[in-house]
C-alpha cells in the first residue's frame, strides 16, 4: 500500500483514523490516567471466577463493569 493510497481511504472513509502528521504531534498533549485507589472488597467466588477466567488485567475489566453501571444511572438519573 503506497502513501496515495493510505491518504486516499482516510478521505473517502469517516472511520479510518485521521494521518498523523507534525502538526498533529505538535498540537498533541497526554493525559495522565487518573490515579486508581487500592480497596478491598469482597464479592462471590464465581464472580472473581468469571472475570479471572477471561485472562489477565481481571481488575481492570471489573472496574470497567463498575463504571458501566455507574454510567448507565448517571445517564437514567439525567
Amino acid at each position: 500500500m503506497t502513501d496515495a493510497d493510505i491518504r486516499r481511504q482516510i478521505r473517502e472513509d469517516e472511520d479510518v483514523i485521521p494521518e498523523v502528521t507534525d502538526d498533529v504531534l505538535e498540537r498533541a498533549r497526554w493525559h495522565p490516567a487518573p490515579k486508581k485507589t487500592p480497596i478491598s472488597f469482597r464479592v462471590d467466588p464465581d464472580v472473581l471466577a468469571y472475570f479471572k477466567a477471561k485472562g489477565s488485567g481481571y481488575q481492570s475489566r471489573m472496574n470497567a463493569a463498575l463504571r458501566a453501571v455507574m454510567d448507565a444511572e448517571r445517564a437514567r438519573r439525567g
